[in-house]
């Protein structure tokens, strides 16, 4: 039998007291952040990320990785798609992210985890997704999450290989979080829409959209990609194998 790496060791450690298919989950404790394009960015934001603007967060749990393969398939038995399903390729294994998996995809996985654990698993908000990539109240502002030097927390188009990688093999941030930034991007629960310049306190985006939110760049983008501020977003029913999410609870 192969050797675990150190990270699934980890993992299987974790798990060994709840069924495998929970995610293991890191404690946020409420603060305030100012949400955007920060300084520490550089020149790299784009519009969609202005104006910085001060949000306020309650406390929360969220997933210390992306749900992994060997989770989505104890709790759906197949994967959606059979056409953008997980392949040695682009990267397949248990502690491998499930990707190919559309933000409608995620809710019933959640629906149907819920179901099993009796818990209230969900998607992050934009706001969590961005206040736990940036490691918290009182975290160093770096540009990636935990480091300004991408290499060390981030699989991207510089060293991934086109594929994506198994979670927890990069650095994690100050909150113990893996792959926020790069390795896939993650669906948020907000409807995608403009920022405004007014203090708010746990906002859940746009009342109404064509597309959700997109957070963390992945294997594939270039470094401006996977910043702890950068924002993307696609259609519910998008797939991709870059795409795949992380889950909270409140």
């Amino acid at each position: 039998m192969a050797a675990m790496t150190v990270a699934a060791a980890h993992r299987a450690c974790a798990q060994s007291a709840a069924q495998p298919y929970e995610p293991e989950m890191v404690q946020v404790a409420d603060g305030t952040f100012l949400m955007g394009c920060t300084s520490e960015q550089g020149d790299d934001c784009y519009g969609s990320e202005k104006p910085p603007h001060s949000v306020t967060v309650g406390g929360f749990k969220i997933g210390k990785y992306e749900v992994t393969q060997a989770q989505w398939l104890a709790v759906m038995g197949s994967w959606p798609d059979s056409s953008s399903a997980p392949s040695p390729f682009l990267g397949a294994g248990d502690d491998y992210p499930a990707y190919g998996v559309s933000w409608k995809d995620a809710q019933k996985f959640i629906a149907k985890l819920n179901q099993l654990t009796g818990k209230r698993y969900r998607l992050p908000t934009e706001a969590e997704w961005e206040y736990a990539a940036r490691g918290g109240s009182g975290a160093p502002a770096t540009k990636y999450s935990g480091s300004d030097a991408i290499g060390d927390v981030a699989w991207h188009s510089g060293n991934s290989g086109s594929k994506a990688h198994a979670v927890g093999a990069k650095v994690a941030n100050e909150l113990g979080i893996y792959d926020m930034s790069g390795n896939v991007w993650e669906w948020c629960s907000d409807w995608y829409g403009s920022y405004g310049s007014a203090a708010q306190s746990n906002p859940t985006g746009a009342s109404a959209g064509a597309t959700r939110v997109l957070r963390g760049g992945s294997w594939s983008p270039g470094d401006a990609n996977c910043r702890v501020a950068d924002r993307a977003h696609d259609s519910p029913g998008y797939r991709s194998s870059a795409v795949g999410f992380r889950l909270a609870l409140p």
